[in-house]
């Protein structure tokens, strides 16, 4: 009965203090490589933006059930041979769709330059995890689009995946994560994805709506917990993450604004073309380079409660099962 709940601990401290080896092959890769080849073949036998728009649902059809009927397969011939090996290979599969390592990682690599006051590599850092401009972002820019990712990905990283795993394992958690991964490389609205991506954007929008609020609760109680201003992340949440673009992405940077009591949006640029993202926060003061790491700490903090709600739940659920 407790295996379900023990898989959610142990596939969360492997990500934690291992994240992804190089050395061992990532499914988001292969989900990436089925997207890209879908596209292709989509794109040779269609060209009218009409029609674009109805084989748009092909994305999810395809990519997102492959993804999830693949990892069913691979349990049950695990399961015939072994069912330790099944279990493990299942630990490790949704441990591969958490990203609390690579963020915090991702994160600092961008904090440790900024401290050495070098603003060339700390720009360097953060274009790799941001699509906007970082040429010739200063210091508190380069500090808001740190925050800003780690703030949101708290939804799509962290919590969704593993709220889609308590839900359906290992099958369910890797569909989540190529329902996250079409919309990072298809969900675009531009004039390239507005129409052949738009299905996958919805799904996106979908699929993270529950775990984006539960992930408001979850950084609230963080802050409780580490004494920030919970009042001000509330007020945020409740006046400003309606005002950003995505219906989920605003209420982790809100919350996270208000807590740390900084002001978080404003005006980006991509591919040179000026961007106006809805402003979140009342600003207390100044965006500093350490808010990077106060936002890292509520991630660590907010994922650790999501945890351990999520694996009382699965004790209850497992316990009703049978």
């Amino acid at each position: 009965m407790l295996t379900h709940s023990i898989m959610l601990v142990f596939s969360y401290l492997i990500d934690r203090f291992v994240g992804d080896p190089r050395s061992l092959p990532h499914p988001v890769i292969y989900i990436g490589k089925g997207i890209s080849l879908l596209e292709k073949l989509i794109r040779k036998f269609f060209h009218d933006e009409r029609k674009l728009k109805v084989v748009g649902l092909l994305f999810p059809i395809v990519i997102v059930g492959l993804t999830y009927l693949l990892t069913v397969t691979i349990l049950i011939i695990a399961h015939q041979i072994n069912n330790w090996l099944a279990i493990c290979i299942e630990i490790w599969l949704i441990s591969t769709t958490i990203a609390t390592k690579g963020l915090a990682d991702a994160g600092r690599e961008v904090y440790k330059p900024l401290q050495e006051k070098d603003l060339p590599k700390a720009r360097k850092s953060l274009g790799m995890i941001v699509g906007r401009d970082t040429d010739f972002l200063d210091e508190n820019e380069i500090s808001r689009g740190t925050i800003e990712t780690v703030a949101e990905n708290i939804v799509d990283a962290i919590i969704s995946p593993l709220f889609f795993a308590l839900i359906g394992g290992a099958p369910l958690a890797m569909a989540y994560r190529a329902v996250n991964t079409l919309d990072s490389m298809v969900g675009y609205k531009n004039e390239k994805y507005q129409n052949l991506g738009w299905a996958s954007a919805r799904l996106d929008d979908v699929c993270n709506y529950i775990p984006a609020r539960i992930t408001a609760v979850l950084i609230l109680a963080a802050c409780w917990i580490v004494r920030l201003d919970i009042r001000a992340a509330w007020s945020s949440i409740k006046n400003d993450a309606k005002l950003h673009p995505s219906p989920n992405s605003g209420i982790p940077e809100a919350a996270v604004a208000g807590a740390l009591g900084i002001q978080l949006g404003g005006t980006n640029y991509y591919n040179g073309m000026v961007s106006h993202r809805a402003k979140m926060g009342v600003p207390k003061r100044n965006i500093e380079a350490n808010d990077i790491l106060h936002t890292i700490k509520i991630m660590h903090i907010s994922s650790m409660i999501g945890l351990i709600i999520f694996f009382i739940l699965s004790i209850f659920m497992t316990a009703y099962v049978y």
